[in-house]
């Protein structure tokens, strides 16, 4: 039954720790589940997951209480049904720049009368049999948590009209593809990049809403932490990379 213990952290205040996962491996997930993530988003925009990859990497994560999410494709609607009915307890949606797609993320995401959101026994419902499927509607409703990536020009732009969309749990900052498109691949330190992630931050800050995004340190954690951010993301990758590049040189030195 889909209680969301990231989602009621978040609504508490809290702040919340998460790993992306690329990889199609339940028990990799549950190992990396057992280090103690607050959630794991499952990515499927950078990588090659599929919802029937997914569902199996559901029940990794929500067998050590790890809240288990996913980076869909695309914000269409018939593309996060696929992966919602896998049992996610929600979504990380990319490529968001205006209010009016942001709202078609949220409807994608909610049943009636909140959104447009096919419903079907599945997963997600426990086959409708631990709940009806009117009373897991509502909890779907309630628990699903909805999450937007801000990361090009145009969604900078239209921050102020982003954070006023109901629905909405998270604004997350994408770095890396914001840098591009403002023109500076990768630069980060860059100052029309640090504007555009000031400018996103500031506004979402002042909102009802979360303020998410990526690090690819703990340094850099902190800083975003002590900034006001509440839902921040790291990958898996960076820790095997920087565990066996140390192991290597330590070893041959």
């Amino acid at each position: 039954m889909l209680r969301n213990a990231t989602k009621a952290r978040l609504l508490a205040g809290e702040t919340v720790f998460g790993c992306f996962v690329r990889y199609a491996e339940p028990a990799f997930t549950e190992f990396t589940a057992m280090q103690g993530w607050d959630f794991l988003v499952f990515d499927a925009e950078h990588g090659t997951l599929q919802p029937r990859d997914i569902e199996g990497l559901c029940r990794a994560a929500e067998l050590r209480g790890v809240t288990p999410l996913a980076r869909v494709t695309t914000n269409e609607a018939h593309v996060i049904l696929r992966f919602l009915d896998t049992g996610l307890h929600g979504v990380q949606v990319p490529w968001v720049n205006s209010a009016a797609e942001a709202e078609r993320a949220v409807r994608s995401v909610k049943y009636e009368p909140l959104g447009r959101r096919g419903l079907a026994g599945s997963r997600a419902s426990d086959w409708g049999m631990e709940e009806s499927i009117a009373d897991y509607t509502q909890r779907a409703n309630r628990e699903t948590l909805v999450v937007v990536q801000v990361e090009t020009q145009a969604a900078v732009e239209a921050i102020e009209d982003l954070v006023a969309i109901d629905g909405l749990d998270v604004l997350f900052i994408g770095p890396t593809d914001l840098s591009h498109s403002l023109g500076h691949p990768g630069d980060l330190s860059h100052p029309d990049v640090v504007a555009a992630m000031d400018r996103v931050a500031d506004t979402v800050l002042a909102s009802d809403k979360a303020l998410g995004i990526f690090v690819g340190s703990a340094a850099a954690a902190r800083t975003w932490r002590d900034r006001g951010a509440r839902y921040i993301i790291t990958g898996t990758d960076g820790f095997l990379r920087h565990g066996m590049q140390d192991y290597l040189t330590q070893v041959r030195s």
